[in-house]
């Protein structure tokens, strides 16, 4: 009786440890089966590689200049009398500015205009004389010199006189001014500054390797950060002929149309200069390139082949896509786009978001309406 309840009891043991092996068996067996079931695709975005015609351009940044532009000084000293112009006016050729104080010179040109009379009618006597050898030779010479002298002082006077007027140099937009009524201005003290901006110059730096790329005439599109929406189109006017021997960069100077004088001197200026010529180029949008200290790369998109090297379709019939990373040569970036310079080819596909979650080999979905179309650079 006994040994058939230690019987049954081995037998109950046996099942239940039976039952439990099974039961961890089923789940390994699912587990191994969920890691052996191909991942879910991963879902990207995607944008044809296209050929393009693309002009290169050589990007730079400078500096804006007026045609023309000074700040006003006094060349002698004194008090200004009259200010005869307002902050930010348009001035004109030639048109007076500052009046500064001159009744010394006045009547020191008085005085020098009288001993010019003396000295003319005391001359034309001396003339007379000599002619009838009343005088003598170096008498008459003396007379002379005294003439000279006196004109001299005349001009001398005249000049100075027409210092104390300040007249404006050449038209154009004068500042704000920073003298008033009564100030004494000593040699040198700036009035205003005169700044001509119907027409402005951009002047920028080029490494010298571009020297054989640039000529007079050839065309340059400028933008600021005051007219972010804005390009401003111009041409180069001059290059220097040295190279800075600091930098090894080549200043070259551009003639920019202001009519609507939006642009000042003194901005900051992004610009591009366009070299001659459009040539066919792969492009791909920017964000599908990947930038590593190994290189930059792509990934791919490719139809999965069959064993016997027919595509692969999904359960939906479908092609099957994988990606493949491949390391490219990448040229200019200009607009959201990038030039390939080696290893890809126009009418491939490649992946434009979602890198990061791509190695190569993984099977892809394209995103419904994901696909990017590259636009034509202008």
């Amino acid at each position: 009786m006994l040994l058939r309840r230690m019987l049954i009891m081995l037998g109950v043991v046996a099942l239940v440890v039976l039952a439990l092996a099974a039961y961890k068996g089923l789940a390994i067996y699912r587990e191994i089966q969920q890691f052996a079931a191909p991942p879910p695709p991963i879902s990207v975005n995607a944008a044809d590689a296209v050929e393009r015609p693309w002009q290169s351009r050589l990007p730079a940044i400078g500096t804006l200049k007026a045609f023309q532009g000074i700040d006003l000084t006094v060349e002698v000293a004194g008090t200004a009398r009259d200010v005869l112009f307002q902050s930010g006016e348009k001035v004109r050729l030639d048109q007076p500015l500052i009046q500064m104080d001159s009744e010394v010179e006045q009547a020191s040109l008085g005085t020098a205009q009288a001993e010019l009379g003396l000295a003319q009618v005391e001359y034309q006597r001396g003339r007379n004389l000599v002619a009838r050898q009343a005088i003598s030779r170096s008498e008459f010479d003396r007379l002379s010199a005294e003439l000279q002298k006196a004109n001299a002082s005349v001009a001398q006077l005249q000049a100075t006189l027409a210092k104390k007027r300040i007249l404006a140099p050449f038209a154009g937009t004068i500042g704000i001014r920073q003298v008033d009524v009564g100030d004494y201005l000593a040699s040198g003290t700036t009035i205003a500054t005169l700044q001509d901006l119907s027409t402005l110059f951009v002047d920028f730096f080029l490494p010298e390797q571009n020297v054989p790329q640039l000529a007079i005439g050839q065309r340059v599109r400028v933008q600021v950060a005051a007219y972010p929406d804005e390009v401003f189109e111009g041409q180069i006017d001059a290059i220097n002929p040295k190279v800075e021997a600091t930098t090894r960069n080549l200043l070259v100077r551009a003639r920019l149309a202001n009519p609507d004088e939006k642009l000042l001197p003194g901005m900051f200026a992004n610009l591009q200069v366009l070299l001659a010529g459009e040539t066919p180029q792969v492009l791909v949008p920017e964000t599908a390139i990947t930038y590593t200290l190994y290189g930059n790369s792509v990934y791919v998109i490719e139809a999965q082949h069959a064993d016997d090297g027919s595509p692969a379709n999904a359960a939906d019939d479908q092609p099957v896509l994988q990606v493949e990373r491949r390391f490219v040569e990448t040229g200019e970036r200009r607009e959201g786009q990038v030039v390939i310079l080696k290893g890809l080819q126009a009418g491939e596909r490649v992946v434009s978001a979602g890198q990061l979650k791509l190695d190569s080999g993984a099977r892809v979905v394209i995103v419904a309406d994901a696909v990017d179309a590259v636009e034509t650079a202008e």
